[in-house]
């Protein structure tokens, strides 16, 4: 299974708050490189525009954990993303360092007890 990728699309990413960005050609864009899947709202406002990059099978056995993007807010951040993913993604391809500047550790969510 190739590397996946997720995008939040509710409340703040993907709407106008985030302004200057043309979420649709996002969306596009990504999907040209792995499957895409929109998310209602991962709860990470304050990091509008989330992208979060999946690995692949060989990533996760490589050990491999999804990767948290933050304000990716231009096209050159997306076509880091997509060249990321074409390569392979993590735990498959080294992460571009300009990446480096849009990660980040979701904060952890709670479960019912």
């Amino acid at each position: 299974m190739p590397c996946r990728v997720v995008v939040c699309r509710d409340c703040c990413c993907g709407t106008a708050k985030v302004t200057g960005v043309d979420h649709a050609a996002q969306t596009a864009r990504l999907r040209t490189e792995a499957p895409v899947r929109i998310s209602a709202c991962l709860d990470v406002c304050d990091q509008a525009n989330v992208v979060v990059v999946q690995p692949s099978s060989a990533g996760r056995a490589a050990g491999a954990r999804p990767v948290w993007l933050g304000l990716v807010n231009d096209p050159d951040a997306t076509e880091d993303i997509a060249a990321w993913v074409r390569a392979g993604g993590p735990g498959v391809a080294s992460r571009p360092d300009i990446l480096d500047l849009h990660t980040f550790t979701p904060p952890r969510r709670r479960t019912a007890s």
